[in-house]
């Protein structure tokens, strides 16, 4: 099983609607990948690792799939709405990464 993460990291002064993100994106990207997909979750930051320090992300969307083939062919075909919805609950440049799941 893989695990692909987008992380939006914390910048100061950054636009983020988690309503929106909650409430559209995630339903349409879950219907767009139905099929593929195993499994969703949305946590958003709260604070950073020490006392006071700010959070490094300030939301983070895991997905899993079988493989990281499964992924690519629900995601490719799929992958310009997906990103063309982005500018509607953020200015942030998400960052992903694809990994295996050990446990």
């Amino acid at each position: 099983m893989i695990k692909v993460s987008v992380f939006y990291p914390n910048k100061e002064g950054a636009r983020f609607d988690m309503k929106y993100y909650l409430e559209k994106h995630m339903p349409m990207v879950r219907q767009k990948m139905a099929g593929a997909m195993r499994g969703m979750g949305v946590e958003q930051g709260i604070a950073g690792g020490a006392p006071g320090a700010p959070l490094t992300y300030r939301v983070i969307a895991h997905m899993t799939f079988d493989s990281v083939e499964a992924f690519q062919s629900a995601f490719g075909p799929q992958a310009e709405s997906i990103m063309a919805d982005v500018p509607n609950y953020t200015d942030l440049q998400p960052i992903v990464q694809i990994s295996e799941v050990k446990l």
